[in-house]
């Protein structure tokens, strides 16, 4: 009985640790607060799952949470920023992960990169440290160099927000829901290239959603990522439904942190076209 009794130990303490292992090593499938259930591989070996919506902070309370819908944006709000506005704000000077509400015009005062997802995020878990921003080389992966990247991704409207949709890596299209690549309406790179461009200057007509067909998209794991513009240092918001900036955590040893940049006619996930004092977007991921 003894030994059996040890076997039985055993065998439930080995199923415990593989158990444990494989929830370390893999996505937990939007299980966790904030997350949307689509997985990405930024390399060989490795999926992420992007964050509900934009990052979001309110100074006067010095709360972080995701916005709500995925095209949600600030826009012109952004202006007020200040250590105590009471309202939110969602573009950011690199790496100001315990300073967002810098605007200062010297760059040296965005030195060192801090991580917007060391914060604890209202709905997104409330623990700090559990989200992060994709590296320069992560974002190129995901347009470059994952399998069958160049149809997982395509520009296009939600909600009369213009922005650029991501597919996850196991894509299947809902029923009775449409989506074309943008690269079958004219956008196109070279061998060699690192950016795509469209001489059609025409990629936010290239699929439109309402709310609820972009709910049926969401749900099988498609991510938008809304053109919100950025701000800048003297905080003023420019190109507001025209441009996308998301932030990479990756500076260029300059004056300047690369950047995810997309528009009507081009998309470049190693852009350095602005200074680390502009305010961008940021869309974390676990």
């Amino acid at each position: 009985m003894i030994v059996k009794t040890k076997l039985f130990i055993c065998v439930v303490i080995s199923a415990l640790v593989l158990c444990s292992c494989k929830s370390m090593n893999e996505p937990d499938s939007g299980k966790q607060a904030g997350t949307l259930p689509g997985k990405f591989s930024i390399s060989a070996k490795k999926q992420v799952q992007f964050s509900q919506g934009n990052l979001q902070y309110q100074a006067s309370t010095n709360t972080w949470r995701f916005a709500e819908n995925q095209y949600d944006i600030i826009g012109n709000k952004n202006k007020n920023v200040s250590i105590v506005y009471d309202g939110w704000i969602d573009t950011f000077g690199w790496g100001t992960g315990y300073n967002p509400t810098n605007t200062s015009e010297e760059d040296k005062d965005y030195a060192t990169f801090v991580d917007w997802g060391y914060n604890a995020i209202i709905n997104g878990g409330n623990e700090p440290k559990m989200w992060r921003t994709l590296t320069s080389s992560e974002w190129n992966y995901i347009f470059f160099s994952r399998p069958n990247a160049n149809v997982l991704f395509g520009f296009g409207m939600v909600n009369g927000i213009s922005g650029l949709i991501l597919l996850p890596d196991s894509w299947k299209l809902p029923n009775e829901i449409s989506f074309t690549p943008s690269t079958k309406k004219g956008l196109f790179s070279e061998n060699g290239w690192t950016w795509y461009e469209n001489h059609n200057y025409d990629n936010f007509s290239h699929n439109t959603y309402t709310s609820q067909q972009w709910n049926v998209m969401e749900s099988a794991g498609a991510v938008f990522l809304p053109a919100a513009g950025f701000r800048s240092y003297y905080a003023e918001m420019s190109e507001g439904g025209m441009t996308g900036f998301y932030w990479s955590s990756t500076w260029d040893g300059t004056y300047f942190a690369y950047s995810l940049q997309f528009d009507n006619k081009c998309l470049n996930p190693l852009s350095v076209k602005y200074h680390v004092h502009n305010g961008r977007s940021v869309r974390l991921v676990h």
